[in-house]
């Protein structure tokens, strides 16, 4: 679902060593050249996705199958997000950004932060690995999902990974950081780590579940980068397809436990309903205080064209699906 199917990987590989270069910009697929001073702590992510030209004093846009945008975009547009902190619209299939606005802007992700979660663990870990759950898994929280899980728990990899993308388990996402990267410090520097590899430089995660921490956000654009890259796997595209999933699992004893969870998408769950025409894929919720209610979702119209939508920071459930609803909308004009 990219502009280009054999350069993706390669590119993301040379990201890392792309940002000790110069930047580019470009507004869809293309190889139009630019000249761009490299900085930093530049905020906006798509500047900084070059790689070397065969001119040494340019650089050329890396991201040939990623959409880059430079800022808002709503000409043409009649969807209101006006109950949203920040917005997006994206067709990988021809790189072209529909609708954006505030995209840069740093927010809470809530539980959109799971989407990195797994991503991570995906690349680290073995689906049929065991994972051991610590006392860790303890989430006092008010009003923090959790699936149930004490100390002592065992679940595998893949069976974590569907309670924490499905049911949205915070549990689940301290099982899987301790696991996977040794502990909860160690899991972040992964997560963060290949936040930049992707190029979701203006985004920084200190735990792996998205409650409410200082230093902890991501941008709708970075969003995007880690869905994009998410996708890529075929256990997280099947999972954030499935409404519900049942599985049994053990205790510190070896005793089966069964455990049943259904997803948080209300689009998969029938509450809520896409505009004609439009198929939601899956996705992944996020709801704090802080964050607001936020939605990331891949989509398909009736050709099959792909599309990917985020929302942060709507005002209330209500408000989401309205708004991501409206979005979809796009998708038809």
């Amino acid at each position: 679902m990219k502009c280009t199917n054999n350069t993706k990987t390669y590119f993301r590989r040379l990201r890392l060593f792309s940002f000790f270069l110069l930047g580019g910009l470009l507004t869809g697929c293309g190889s139009v050249n630019y000249r761009m001073a490299y900085s930093p702590d530049y905020p906006v992510s798509s500047y900084r996705m070059a790689a070397v030209s065969e001119e040494a004093a340019l650089a050329a846009p890396f991201a040939q199958g990623l959409c880059v945008v430079e800022g808002d975009v709503s000409a043409d547009t009649d969807a209101d997000m006006s109950l949203t902190g920040a917005a997006a619209l994206f067709c990988p299939d021809t790189c072209e950004t529909i609708y954006a606005k505030n995209i840069y802007e740093k927010l809470h992700p809530a539980s959109l932060t799971k989407v990195m979660t797994a991503l991570v663990a995906l690349k680290y870990g073995a689906p049929d690995e065991v994972l051991t759950a610590s006392g860790n898994v303890r989430i006092l929280e008010e009003g923090a999902q959790t699936c149930g899980l004490r100390e002592g728990d065992q679940m595998t990899l893949a069976q974590a990974l569907h309670v924490l993308l499905i049911n949205s388990a915070n549990d689940a996402a301290v099982m899987i950081a301790e696991g996977v990267g040794g502990s909860v410090e160690g899991f972040c520097e992964l997560m963060n780590r290949e936040a930049r590899a992707i190029g979701a430089t203006n985004s920084n995660f200190v735990n792996p579940h998205g409650l409410t921490a200082d230093n902890h956000y991501v941008t709708a654009y970075d969003m995007y980068l880690i869905f994009d890259a998410a996708l890529d796997y075929n256990m997280f595209s099947e999972i954030i397809h499935m409404p519900s999933y049942s599985t049994v699992y053990k205790d510190r004893e070896g005793a089966d436990k069964e455990l049943s969870v259904k997803a948080t998408n209300l689009y998969l769950q029938g509450e809520k309903n896409p505009p004609e025409a439009v198929t939601v894929i899956g996705g992944k919720t996020g709801t704090t205080k802080a964050a607001g209610s936020c939605l990331i979702l891949l989509s398909k119209d009736a050709a099959g064209r792909s599309y990917i939508s985020v929302i942060l920071r709507a005002d209330g459930r209500d408000a989401l699906y309205a708004s991501m609803t409206d979005l979809l909308d796009e998708i038809q004009n």
